[in-house]
C-alpha cells in the first residue's frame, strides 16, 4: 500500500484546497520542490502532482515548479541509489504534444481526469501512443463523476466509465470523492472497494484521509485491487505521520503476504 504526498500547485505555491474549491486555499510552502524533497526524506516513495491553475484552465500552468520537483527526486534518487521516484501529474493535460512534453521532462504517470469525460477519444489516443503512462482521474460525488475542477457534474456513473477506460489501456485509476476531499473524514472505502472490484487494473483512494486508521483500513481491503492512497491535508497539517504510517502500511501489507 503506496501512501502517495499530494503536492496541488497553485500560482507557484504548494497548496491545499477545500472539496476542489479555489477559493479555500491553504498555502503550506512556497517552494514546492523543497516540500518534494521534505516528503522523499519521510519516506514517500511516489509523488502525486496537481496543476490546479492548469485544471481550471485546460492548459498547463505551473510548469517551472514541476520542472523543479523533477530536478529534486531526480537527485534524491541519485544521491540515495533509488532505481526510479515515480511522479505521477495531473491537470490541464488536453493533448498528446503536452503528454509528450511531460514524460520527456521526467514525469511518469500523466493523469487525465475531465478530457477522459469529455474526449474519450483523447484518452483513447493517449493510451495507444504512450500505453503504460496514462492514468485516469475519476472525481466523484454520490457515485457520479464531476469534471472541469469538480465544478460540473457530467452525470455519468463512475463504474461504467472506469470498465471503459480500462478497456482503452489505461494503467491505473485515482478514484476522489470530493465530497470529502481536504475535510479529513475519513476515506470513503466502500465506494473505493466497489470501484476496485468492478476492474482489473489498480485503483488508487483520494479524499478525506485523515489517521492512521485510515491507512490501516485501507490495507484490510488491499487485496480487492487498491494501490495506495493519496495524503493530502492530512500530511500537512500533521494528523498523519507519513513515514510512521508508511512503515506500518508495509508491516500490514507483509502479514497479508505471509497469511
Amino acid at each position: 500500500m503506496l501512501l502517495i504526498p499530494a503536492i496541488d500547485l497553485k500560482d507557484g505555491h504548494c497548496v491545499r484546497l477545500k472539496q476542489g474549491d479555489m477559493e479555500l486555499a491553504t498555502v503550506f510552502s512556497d517552494n514546492p520542490a523543497d516540500m518534494a524533497l521534505h516528503w522523499l526524506k519521510q519516506g514517500a516513495r511516489r509523488l502525486h502532482l496537481v496543476d490546479l491553475n492548469g485544471a481550471f484552465a485546460g492548459k498547463p500552468k505551473n510548469e517551472g515548479a514541476i520542472k523543479a520537483i523533477l530536478k529534486v527526486v531526480q537527485e534524491f534518487a541519485e544521491e540515495n541509489d533509488i532505481d526510479e521516484i515515480p511522479v505521477q501529474l495531473g491537470g490541464g493535460i488536453r493533448d498528446l504534444d503536452t503528454i509528450e512534453r511531460y514524460l520527456d521532462a521526467g514525469i511518469s504517470y500523466v493523469i487525465i481526469g475531465t478530457a477522459a469525460v469529455k474526449s474519450p477519444g483523447f484518452l483513447h489516443d493517449a493510451c495507444g501512443a504512450f500505453p503504460g503512462h496514462i492514468i485516469v482521474g475519476l472525481d466523484a460525488k454520490d457515485g457520479k463523476v464531476a469534471t472541469d475542477g469538480w465544478s460540473k457534474m457530467s452525470g455519468h456513473e463512475v463504474i461504467d466509465l472506469a470498465q471503459k477506460f480500462e478497456a482503452y489501456g489505461v494503467e491505473s485509476i485515482i478514484y476522489t470523492d470530493i465530497g470529502r476531499d481536504g475535510m479529513m473524514g475519513g476515506v470513503n472505502i466502500e465506494a473505493t472497494v466497489r470501484l476496485a472490484q468492478a476492474v482489473k487494473i489498480p485503483v488508487i483512494a483520494s479524499g478525506g484521509l485523515h489517521n492512521l486508521s485510515d491507512v490501516e483500513a485501507l490495507c484490510a481491503v488491499q487485496d480487492e485491487g487498491i494501490e495506495g492512497v493519496i495524503c493530502g491535508r492530512s500530511i500537512y497539517e500533521g494528523t498523519l505521520d507519513l513515514n510512521s504510517a508508511q512503515l506500518r502500511a508495509d508491516e500490514l501489507t507483509e502479514g497479508s503476504l505471509e497469511d
